[in-house]
């Protein structure tokens, strides 16, 4: 695919104009209703604008990739790769997480459906004896997009590589605790909470070149390739 053919795939038509615009008043009309239904005071946009930068990147780019036809043989071993990219996304941040304390631990299961922000809810937290999920729906829906791309990128080229291991960098909040501990140690705790404050921002910033990656990755190439 030529770089002139990515550009207009990607250059939306009227109809994805249109439902786009449907989309985004709606979101805009779940968080005004939110914040007036339980009076919630807004001292950081960026909780309610996240979740739906996310959603509306990986709903974009689902819609706009088709994998080209394949045999049934490497659709299985692309969708290994997929889902073994998901799983590894999930768990580098903090969807999934495995119990390692030798204490007992007496499982729970909880379905927030308005405690939190749209976005971020309805949520599931489950804990187990050896299993804990965090299941927030923009993560989940940013992480199975991008598992896609993967799937789409393995079965056009030989190895998704390229965007898979940038696709891990998308949760700076999962690495951020050993970040933070780092900068703590160097600057202070002042340093340390300036920057848990911007990271969710970093991992929208980080999430959406991801993903610009993965959908452009052929004519990124082609254009290396040229270069050299």
């Amino acid at each position: 695919m030529s770089t002139i053919d990515a550009a207009r795939r990607a250059r939306p038509d009227g109809e994805t104009l249109a439902w786009l615009g449907l989309v985004v008043t709606t979101e805009f009309l779940l968080v005004v209703g939110y914040i007036l239904l339980f009076d919630v005071l807004v001292r950081d946009w960026t909780l309610f604008v996240v979740p739906f930068v996310w959603i509306n990147v990986a709903g974009w780019a689902v819609y706009q990739t088709t994998p080209k036809p394949s045999s049934a043989t490497r659709r299985r071993l692309a969708g290994a790769l997929a889902g073994g990219y998901f799983l590894l996304l999930s768990y580098f941040g903090g969807v999934i997480a495995v119990q390692t304390s030798a204490h007992s631990h007496v499982s729970a299961f909880t379905i927030d459906l308005v405690g939190l922000p749209p976005g971020w809810s309805p949520s599931l937290i489950y804990t187990g004896e050896l299993l804990h999920l965090v299941v927030l729906p923009y993560k989940v829906i940013g992480y199975v997009a991008l598992a896609y791309l993967v799937y789409k990128t393995a079965l056009d080229a030989s190895s998704a590589i390229f965007g898979g291991v940038v696709g891990i960098f998308s949760c700076v909040s999962c690495s951020f605790p050993l970040i933070a501990g780092l900068v703590t140690g160097i600057g202070g705790g002042s340093l340390a909470a300036a920057t848990a404050q911007s990271s969710y921002l970093l991992s929208t910033v980080v999430f959406v070149v991801t993903v610009g990656l993965l959908y452009w990755q052929p004519p990124i190439r082609a254009l290396v390739g040229r270069a050299a």
